[in-house]
């Protein structure tokens, strides 16, 4: 098993098989515990001095006073210090510029640097919230602003599908290929434009154009563009009004496009995910119309180029790309 500190009741637990006389060994068998776990923990918090009554156990263990001594030494350990200058402090400062979660920041450190020391979530997340880091703030460089989501986008069942996306293939559910791409749309305020985005499932390699409005012939356009050059496994898309001419694009494309079921945006989580991300750049309301393509093309970059946990911290750009030019 993982290490894990000894709780209250593996405490209890302890003292009791003490007093019954049970072997180190044995205790460490009935705890699933290791032997030397066990004996550290009775040496580190067994009775300094022997009390004047006689002992329950061989080792003078009492289970409440092993509990207190574990909380003082806890609250008495001190946090890691980051210091401005050094070689971890720039690498954090110039990542969260580049607006990667503190996660990513970790991850891709002890990717890069396995023999050093690793740096620890907590600890950016407390400077950044004491202001420590220069121009760094939760509401300006944090995915979600130091908020918690709540809400959830429904889908609505406008068009007609011809396949589900709980029809999908082993292959797709299990993100085995290049080339299965889940779409949806971004809004920004009401008669302000929109983005068309599409996500691969294995990579999560974000593609992303630009709408005027929301007609099924323009976004039709628009995947067909963003998709023309690259791998097409399947497509998998909400029920917006908008992927309405979807069987043309399946067959410019020639790949099966499945839908979500109603209300069911979770069944799309790769693209939820990915839209989510783009939103910390361009919130709720905002005018896609005043958005270049030149911009939009250089954000994309930027979230393809973050590395991400369930990639092993590599990127999507890395991981799309090894395996598509292979």
């Amino acid at each position: 098993m993982s290490y894990t500190h000894f709780t209250l009741d593996e405490r209890k637990c302890l003292q009791k098989l003490l007093s019954e006389g049970l072997s180190i060994r044995k205790i460490a068998a009935i705890l699933e515990r290791s032997p030397s776990s066990v004996s550290r923990e009775i040496n580190r918090n067994k009775a300094k001095y022997k009390p004047h009554r006689k002992p329950d156990n061989p080792y003078w263990y009492n289970f409440w006073r092993a509990q207190n001594l574990y909380i003082r030494r806890r609250r008495g350990q001190k946090r890691r210090a980051l210091k401005p200058g050094t070689a971890e402090w720039n690498y954090i400062v110039d990542k969260l510029n580049r607006f990667w979660s503190p996660e990513a920041i970790c991850g891709r450190w002890k990717k890069q640097f396995p023999d050093r020391k690793p740096l620890c979530c907590s600890t950016i997340y407390r400077y950044i919230k004491q202001k420590s880091f220069p121009n760094i703030s939760s509401k300006k460089n944090l995915r979600r602003r130091g908020k918690r989501r709540m809400s959830r986008e429904s889908n609505y069942n406008t068009v007609h599908p011809d396949r589900l996306i709980t029809q999908w293939p082993d292959v797709i559910k299990q993100r085995t290929q290049i080339g299965d791409w889940e779409g949806d749309t971004v809004y920004g305020g009401v008669g302000k434009g929109a983005l068309v985005t599409m996500v691969d499932r294995k990579s999560r390699l974000l593609c992303a154009g630009l709408l005027n409005n929301r007609t099924a012939s323009e976004t039709k356009d628009v995947i067909i563009k963003l998709l023309y050059d690259k791998p097409v496994q399947s497509i998998s898309l909400d029920n917006g009004s908008e992927f309405s001419e979807f069987r043309i694009f399946e067959k410019e494309l020639n790949a099966p496009v499945y839908f979500a079921e109603p209300h069911k945006p979770w069944q799309r989580g790769t693209n939820e995910n990915t839209n989510d991300i783009l939103r910390f750049f361009f919130p709720k309301g905002y005018d896609f119309r005043t958005l270049s393509k030149e911009v939009l093309d250089q954000v994309v970059l930027s979230i393809n180029l973050r590395p991400r946990k369930c990639l092993g911290w590599k990127t999507p750009f890395e991981v799309f790309y090894s395996v598509a030019l292979a």
